[in-house]
């Protein structure tokens, strides 16, 4: 029997489809005389990773209408000017999201700065008050980008996560642990690996839906996946001149039923998920939920 053709999860053009939704609400806003949404941006040193990812969602809040301020801050910022910088930033009526890009310079402790912002402000969805809306299946939180936008990718499809099995290889707090929560919300059978699994392919080999988000390159070989599985990539490096992710992309194609290309897949929709937060906490400051 001839082999079908894998589905590739299309995250670009899932999200122009979703940014152009996003445009036209916000426009609708606009023309009841409303003010636009606005995005906080907050960018410490001056790392060459997180400046293309700043660029990236301060050009995607362009495009769909939201006014996004950036404070580019050096890298001898104090721990105490930061967190002065975030509790401005809540007290100011028209800022509806605010987005510490990560990570911060050691000096600056990373778990305080999180908490210190506003959870009805807190877009990237760390907070702990957020985490816990997520673990009570509360629908009024925020939800983090990744997995966000993996779940939208999944439904976009029609791609069932519910009695499945899913097996997420990374334990990030900024990945791994929300995505195996958001997993669990929708009724999946979760596993996580991480640097102590001892044997990861034995849960990889079962997987129904398989995520890896590890920015290891190259980790998930075909041997790994199970015959007609779904495999997520979230993750990204840079080998050479090629953009590459954790997946064997041209080996475990064959295998799957569906897969997501680097890049092109979940990075798309990580930022369509950041503006989809940002016009949330919009809609609840304005009254308009």
């Amino acid at each position: 029997m001839e082999k079908t053709v894998s589905i590739i999860l299309d995250g670009r053009a899932l999200s122009e489809r979703l940014r152009s939704q996003i445009s036209d609400e916000i426009r609708h806003y606009l023309s009841k005389g409303l003010r636009p949404p606005t995005l906080a941006v907050v960018l410490v040193g001056d790392d060459p990773a997180s400046q293309v990812y700043v660029g990236n969602k301060e050009r995607a809040c362009q495009k769909v209408g939201i006014r996004s301020l950036v404070y580019r801050l050096p890298y001898n910022t104090t721990h105490e000017e930061l967190l002065e910088l975030i509790a401005q930033l809540n007290a100011d009526e028209e800022t509806d999201g605010i987005l510490v890009q990560l990570p911060l310079p050691p000096h600056i402790k990373q778990q305080e700065v999180i908490i210190a912002i506003s959870p009805k402000k807190d877009v990237d969805g760390f907070h702990p008050e957020n985490m816990g809306r997520l673990v009570a299946r509360m629908e009024d939180g925020f939800i983090p980008c990744t997995p966000l936008g993996i779940d939208l990718l999944l439904k976009h499809y029609g791609i069932e996560v519910k009695g499945k099995d899913v097996v997420i290889v990374g334990a990030g707090f900024i990945v791994g642990r929300p995505l195996s929560l958001l997993m669990l919300w929708r009724d999946a059978t979760v596993s996580v690996c991480h640097i102590h699994t001892k044997d990861i392919s034995q849960y990889t080999k079962r997987a129904d839906i398989l995520i890896s988000a590890t920015g290891v390159p190259g980790l998930i070989k075909p041997s790994m996946v199970k015959e007609g599985s779904v495999v997520v990539d979230v993750g990204i490096s840079r080998v050479g001149d090629r953009i590459v992710g954790d997946v064997d992309f041209e080996g475990v194609k064959e295998k799957t039923y569906a897969i997501t290309p680097v890049p092109g897949g979940v990075g798309p929709m990580t930022v369509t998920a950041l503006l989809m937060n940002a016009l949330k906490a919009y809609k609840i400051r304005m009254g308009l939920t």
